[in-house]
């Protein structure tokens, strides 16, 4: 029992050190973008490898686990949300390479000035990836409710600056280029927002035992209770 006990303290070490690379990869690629500035950003492409390497760790260590060790109850629901956190956060690593990637595009191009806010959005994002996580750490449910709560706020910024950058390519096709990055950057700000919402969900069935993926209406009772 005690060498399962260190396993498992090893399991979300792991997801911690996974975590805080992530973390900083969602804010360098921001950054990049805001600061056109392709230092950071080709930070956040060079340490995408460790990500991937350890998504490949924390799977191989969960599945031993399950294989060898047959957790129950509570054990089970905690390598399980693993195992799912682990994929979430390797997508986000992958988002912020993208983001990364639009940086150091955006580095070559003339400055454009539509009425999107990418740092308040990226800020909303940024945010519920932190809150996400720390739920986890803490096994906190009212923190992960707050992060669904936090969902419909960035969709309706993502859809706002959508409408906002078509009627700017519009008016100004010469720097369509331009904007269609910018674009990009505000869709994977969002699915970053979407993969937090996935951790929180995934907090809520290890400390509740409740399931609310795809369930609106039970979703939205959760949250409020």
């Amino acid at each position: 029992m005690r060498h399962f006990e260190q396993e498992l303290e090893e399991l979300k070490g792991k997801l911690l050190e996974m975590s805080a690379l992530v973390e900083r990869a969602v804010y360098l690629s921001v950054q990049g973008v805001v600061e056109k500035n392709a230092e950071l950003a080709e930070q956040v492409l060079k340490n995408e490898a460790r990500i991937n390497q350890l998504e490949i760790e924390i799977d191989d260590m969960a599945i031993s686990l399950l294989a060898l060790q047959a957790p129950l109850a509570a054990d089970l629901r905690l390598v399980t949300a693993a195992i799912k956190i682990n994929n979430d956060l390797e997508r986000m690593g992958d988002l912020s390479a993208s983001i990364a990637q639009a940086a150091l595009a955006l580095v070559k191009e003339p400055v454009i000035r539509p009425s999107i806010d990418i740092p308040h959005i990226a800020g909303l994002a940024q945010g519920m990836v932190r809150k996400a996580l720390d739920a986890f750490v803490q096994r906190d449910a009212e923190l992960a409710r707050s992060v669904l709560a936090s969902d419909d706020a960035v969709d309706n910024l993502r859809t706002a600056s959508y409408h906002e950058l078509i009627s700017f390519m519009e008016k100004n096709p010469q720097q369509i280029s331009q904007a269609l990055y910018l674009l990009s950057v505000v869709r994977n700000l969002e699915r970053i927002a979407d993969h937090a919402t996935n951790i929180a969900e995934d907090v809520l069935f290890l400390v509740k035992g409740i399931d609310v993926r795809h369930h609106n209406e039970q979703r939205a009772t959760v949250v409020q209770s």
